[in-house]
């Protein structure tokens, strides 16, 4: 079989139901940034600092599917279809209030960098925040499930905490914003 099908070179692709769309829909946008998101999350991965969260990051990328396969379909969620839920949202939650427990409180912004991990938390969370974006976007258009959005908006957060994890685990200190430039020249 070949990987390539030559249905999508005149600028349409096809949804879940069959229906044909313009690639730039804004159903093809949501479920497109999704599946962007779900490759840089598993970047996260590729670091041996993140190791002891793999089981997590790989959950991600399956409650992501999950989302994507939704906001594929223009008949919404069928009978059957696996869904993110309000419970995935708590244990999401939960995850990051224990990621937070080893963490010094947060009295800044903090600016992304100083570690590969560091820096791969970071674009994983401003991909997500795209990914959300794209998603109000469509629900805005047509009505998607709550728990899909709820999802994204709590995935960023658990992305910057676990980015300041990897931070603190690694032994790097946060670069802090606003900056003290008087004392750094």
């Amino acid at each position: 079989m070949r990987i390539y099908t030559r249905t999508g070179d005149g600028g349409e692709t096809s949804l879940f139901d069959g229906s044909r769309v313009h690639k730039d829909d804004a159903r093809i946008e949501a479920y497109g940034t999704i599946d962007e998101l779900n490759a840089v999350v598993g970047g996260l991965l590729d670091h041996p600092v993140l190791e002891p969260h793999r089981d997590a990051v790989r959950g991600i990328q399956d409650h992501l599917f999950r989302i994507g396969s939704i906001l594929a379909d223009p008949k919404g969620p069928r009978p059957g279809a696996l869904m993110v839920t309000e419970s995935h949202i708590e244990a999401m939650e939960a995850w990051i209030d224990a990621l937070e427990t080893a963490l010094p409180p947060l009295r800044n912004f903090v600016l992304p960098g100083g570690h590969p991990a560091i820096s791969q938390c970071h674009l994983a969370r401003t991909v997500c925040r795209r990914a959300e974006r794209r998603s109000v976007a469509l629900d805005r258009l047509v009505s998607q499930p709550d728990a899909a959005i709820k999802y994204l908006n709590r995935l960023s957060d658990a992305l910057f905490t676990l980015g300041r994890w990897a931070a603190f685990t690694a032994g790097v200190e946060e670069e802090k914003w606003p900056r003290d430039l008087e004392n750094q020249g």
